[in-house]
């Protein structure tokens, strides 16, 4: 049962608010990339096992995002996201101390458990937000997304090249800590609306799923798209080091390259409260198929891979944007549950897709990363163009 309460007003302080947490937060999950080979070499393991650590910090994100972004519809979201913090910093002072590649893998999960600040702020932005603005919100917040994405490469790749990877997950620690305080002191509280318990709250999942078809096709396409932005940044580190003789440092700054897709993702938040839907999304999921093509032919090319890296952060994010505009229009007391859904099909995808590049790079190296991305990002445009009036008839 849903009540009605009053809702605060999305400022302009509250927006850059929620945009700085979900970029700074997200940041954990990919300080990894770059460090991987680092990592390796510290614990005596081969590439292929040190890779698991991105794969297990995607699943942990999916867990987390499964079990605890549900509660945001029944628990004060403010509240949820200051203890969220405290198990944040924990798993990024085990990564940091972490004895062995073991305890490792396991902060890697814990640390993707914890680090779901986005997906409580997202939902929170599209309830706060004017229906007409409400893309364009999403989009701006995404951008922060976007851009702790790509930036927290650069930096962990500098840091790592000059003082070691485990100074990254004592920095982001400190960090963590900086932004409990902007949330404590900035950010509104949200009431909850669902009025029930945890158990009839995880079985509306079930319900969501089924009952939302544009839900079900714009994870399918999220999760499909993401693989292949996985597969790409999990393994660019390990191709710079065998054809460029290139570590960490330059792994890293290829995310400010890739930064130029946040321009996308803002753009894209504001074309999708006025483009239809579905011809948007062609465009989005066409350059992710452009730009692995590049990659194939790009081996021993930074230039080409500087390309690459434009194009399919542009098409994997404005995808992403323009997947959420269509799923927040759903049922507004659901949007977290909404969104659950969506995103831990997502990760899956994106766990998918680490998994797939560690297990194809020992043999088939990068002409296989690209196989990877050139077959996924097909099947997506496929799944996508054969569902053209189900989109069309919901949109």
């Amino acid at each position: 049962m849903a009540v009605t309460t009053h809702k605060p007003h999305l400022t302009t302080t509250t927006l850059w608010v929620m945009t700085l947490t979900t970029g700074l937060v997200v940041a954990n999950l990919y300080y990894n990339q770059p460090l991987l080979h680092d990592m390796a070499e510290t614990f005596h393991v081969s590439d292929g096992k040190v890779g698991q650590l991105s794969m297990l910090t995607q699943l942990g994100y999916a867990a987390g995002i499964f079990f605890v972004i549900p509660l945001a519809d029944m628990v004060k979201r403010k509240r949820l996201m200051l203890i969220e913090f405290a198990f944040i910093v924990l798993a990024l002072l085990l990564t940091a101390l972490a004895p062995n590649i073991h305890i490792l893998l396991l902060s890697g999960f814990l640390l993707g458990a914890t680090s779901i600040m986005g997906m409580l702020l997202v939902p929170m932005a599209a309830h706060l937000a004017d229906p007409a603005e409400r893309g364009k919100k999403i989009g701006f917040i995404m951008s922060g997304l976007l851009i702790g994405i790509l930036l927290s490469r650069t930096l962990s790749g500098f840091v790592g090249a000059h003082f070691g990877w485990r100074s990254m997950y004592f920095i982001a620690a400190g960090i963590m800590m900086l932004m409990w305080l902007f949330i404590y002191l900035l950010l509104p509280e949200v009431e909850p609306d669902y009025k029930g318990n945890y158990r009839q709250l995880m079985k509306s999942l079930v319900h969501l799923a089924m009952d939302e078809p544009k839900l079900r096709l714009a994870a399918l396409r999220g999760a499909l798209c993401f693989a292949c932005f996985s597969a790409f940044w999990t393994s660019l580190v390990f191709m710079l080091k065998q054809n460029f003789n290139e570590g960490s440092e330059v792994a890293g700054a290829f995310g400010l390259v890739g930064a130029f897709g946040a321009v996308a993702a803002g753009l894209v938040g504001r074309l999708s409260d006025k483009m239809d839907a579905y011809k948007l999304s062609t465009i989005t999921l066409a350059l992710v198929l452009i730009s692995f093509i590049i990659f194939w032919f790009s081996a021993y090319s930074i230039a080409g891979l500087i390309v690459g890296v434009i194009i399919m952060d542009m098409g994997v994010q404005a995808t992403h944007i323009s997947n959420q505009s269509i799923i927040f229009s759903l049922d507004p007391a659901a949007r977290n549950r909404i969104n659950t859904v969506y995103m831990v099909t997502y990760f899956i995808g994106g766990a998918t897709g680490t998994f797939l590049a560690t297990q194809v790079w020992g043999t088939y190296n990068w002409p296989g990363i690209c196989a990877i991305g050139i077959t996924l990002s097909a099947i997506t445009i496929v799944i996508h163009l054969s569902t053209r009036k189900t989109m069309q008839r919901t949109v």
